[in-house]
C-alpha cells in the first residue's frame, strides 16, 4: 500500500471529509487552537498601522474595544457549527440555498488564499532577515515557499494535527511575546509611549482603526464553525473561541502598536506592516514569533480552504486529500507574489464588504428565522427546504449585495462617523430579517402542524 492511499485512508476515520461531525475537544483545547491562531504576523502587523496615526493609549483601547466587538460574530458563527457538527461554508446553505451558497463559498477560498499568501511572504521576509543576519544570501521568496510547504504539510493531517500542534506553538509564541512587551517596558516607560506625536498625514482615525479591528475578526469568522464543530459542548466553543480569539487579537496587535511605537522612541523610520521595521530593533526573538505564528495559522487556513470545497456541494464525493495537494500547490506558488503586500488594507476592505453582510444574514437565518435549527435535508443535493428557488434564494444574495455595496459606498464614497462595518452589518442583518420574515411564518406554521402530528399519535403503550 502507497504512502499516499494509507494517509488518505487515515484521513477517511479522522472524518475530515463532507458531513457533519460529533466534537469531542474540551473548553481548553478549542481556547488554545484560537489562542495560537490569531498570535499571527498579520494581526501583529495590523497594529502597526495604527501608531502614531493615534495616540498610542487610544490605539490599545480601540484594539480592545474593536476585538471583543467582533468576537461576537465569530462565537456566534462557531456556535452554528458546535450545534449542527457543520463547517462554516457549508452552514451558508440554511440562508443562501443549496446552489446559492456557492457564491460565499468561492468568495471564501479565494479570501483565505489571499490570506495563505500574504501570511506566507511575511513568513519568508522575517525567515530571510534571521538566515541574511548570518550568512549575508538574503532570498525571501525561497524562504516563503519553504514556509508554505511546511504549512500544507501540516494541514493535510486536518483538525487532528491542528488540535495537537496549536496549543505548543501557543505556549512558545506568548512566552517570546513577553520577553518583547518587558524589553519595550523596560527601555521606554508607558509614559513616553504615551507622549509619541499623532501624526494625522498616516490617514488613520480612530473611527479607521476600530473598523479595521473589527474587519480582522470577520476575517477570522469564515473558520469559526471550521474549528468549533469539533467542540463537545456550546458552552466549550463560545467560551474557548471567545477568549482564545480576544486574547490573542489583543495581545497581537498591542504587541504591533508597541514594537512600531519602539521604533519612533528609538529613532528610526517607523514604516508600517514592514516585518523587518519591528524585528531589527528586538533581533530573532521577534523574528522567531513570526515564523512560528504562520505555521500555526496558515495551516488553519489552508485546512480552511480545503473544507470549504469538499463540503460545498452535498452529496458530491470530493476528496480531502486531493483537494487538500491542489490547493496547497497552489498556495506555494501564490507565495512568491510579493506585490500583494502593499495591498493588504485594501484586502481588508475587501473582506469587510463580502463577509460582514454574509455573516449578518447567517445568524439572522438560524437564530430567528429557522428558530435555532436546521434540518437533515441542509445536506440534500436538490430539493427540500433549502432548495428555495432553483436552488438559491434571492432574498439572501439581494441583502449580501446590498450590504456590500454599502461597505464599499461607507469606506470611500461616504465615510461614516462609526466606519463602514457595522453598519453594513446591521443593515444587512435588518433587510435579510424584512425579506425573510414570512419564511419565519412557513417555519413556524411547519413546527406547529408537526406538533399537532405527534400529539395525534397514539401512545406506545395504548
Amino acid at each position: 500500500m502507497s504512502l499516499y492511499t494509507r494517509l488518505e485512508q487515515r484521513l477517511e476515520r479522522n472524518s475530515d471529509d463532507a458531513g457533519p461531525v460529533a466534537g469531542e475537544l474540551s473548553l481548553l483545547r478549542i481556547g488554545m487552537i484560537w489562542l495560537a491562531a490569531n498570535l499571527v504576523v498579520t494581526t501583529l502587523l495590523t497594529g502597526t498601522l495604527f501608531v502614531p496615526g493615534v495616540d498610542y493609549g487610544l490605539a490599545i483601547l480601540l484594539i480592545i474595544v474593536g476585538t471583543l466587538v467582533g468576537a461576537l460574530v465569530l462565537v456566534s458563527i462557531g456556535n452554528i457549527g458546535t450545534r449542527t457538527g457543520l463547517p462554516t461554508m457549508a452552514l451558508t446553505r440554511g440562508p443562501f440555498g443549496t446552489r446559492g451558497s456557492l457564491l460565499p463559498v468561492s468568495a471564501n477560498v479565494i479570501i483565505l488564499m489571499g490570506w495563505s499568501w500574504v501570511q506566507a511572504m511575511l513568513a519568508g521576509i522575517a525567515l530571510d532577515f534571521l538566515v541574511a543576519s548570518v550568512t549575508g544570501v538574503s532570498m525571501p521568496v525561497l524562504w516563503a515557499v519553504v514556509c508554505q510547504t511546511i504549512v500544507v504539510i501540516l494541514a493535510i493531517f486536518g483538525h487532528e494535527g491542528i488540535a495537537r500542534i496549536e496549543p505548543w506553538l501557543a505556549a512558545v509564541m506568548l512566552a517570546i511575546m513577553a520577553v518583547i512587551f518587558i524589553t519595550a517596558f523596560t527601555t521606554f516607560t508607558p509614559a513616553e509611549f504615551q507622549a509619541i506625536p499623532v501624526d494625522e498625514s498616516i490617514g488613520y482615525t480612530p473611527i479607521l482603526v476600530l473598523d479595521v479591528v473589527i474587519a480582522t475578526a470577520i476575517s477570522w469568522t469564515v473558520l469559526s464553525a471550521d474549528f468549533n464543530r469539533f467542540a463537545k459542548s456550546s458552552r466549550a466553543g463560545i467560551i474557548g473561541s471567545g477568549v482564545g480569539y480576544s486574547l490573542s487579537t489583543i495581545i497581537s496587535m498591542s504587541l504591533g502598536a508597541t514594537a512600531i511605537s519602539y521604533v519612533v522612541l528609538s529613532g528610526g523610520e517607523a514604516i508600517p506592516f514592514d516585518p523587518v521595521t519591528i524585528v531589527e530593533p528586538f533581533g530573532w526573538p521577534l523574528a522567531v514569533v513570526i515564523f512560528i505564528s504562520v505555521m500555526a495559522t496558515n495551516t488553519m487556513v489552508v485546512y480552511g480552504m480545503v473544507t470549504s470545497v469538499v463540503n460545498a456541494i452535498p452529496g458530491t464525493r470530493v476528496k480531502f486529500l486531493p483537494t487538500a495537494l491542489i490547493l496547497g500547490l497552489i498556495s506555494i506558488i501564490g507565495a512568491t507574489f510579493f506585490g500583494l503586500l502593499n495591498q493588504f488594507t485594501t484586502f481588508l476592505v475587501l473582506i469587510g464588504a463580502l463577509f460582514a453582510p454574509v455573516f449578518a444574514i447567517m445568524i439572522a437565518d438560524y437564530y430567528i428565522i429557522k428558530r435555532g435549527a436546521y434540518t437533515p435535508e441542509i445536506l440534500s443535493a436538490r430539493g427540500g427546504r433549502y432548495w428555495y428557488l432553483a436552488g438559491v434564494n434571492w432574498a439572501a444574495i439581494g441583502s449580501w449585495a446590498a450590504g456590500a455595496v454599502a461597505v464599499y459606498v461607507w469606506t470611500y464614497v461616504w465615510p461614516t462617523p462609526i466606519g463602514a462595518t457595522i453598519p453594513a452589518f446591521a443593515l444587512t442583518f435588518a433587510l435579510y430579517l424584512l425579506l425573510a420574515w414570512r419564511e419565519r411564518s412557513k417555519h413556524l406554521q411547519l413546527e406547529s402542524r408537526h406538533l399537532t402530528d405527534v400529539a395525534a399519535e397514539p401512545a406506545p403503550n395504548a
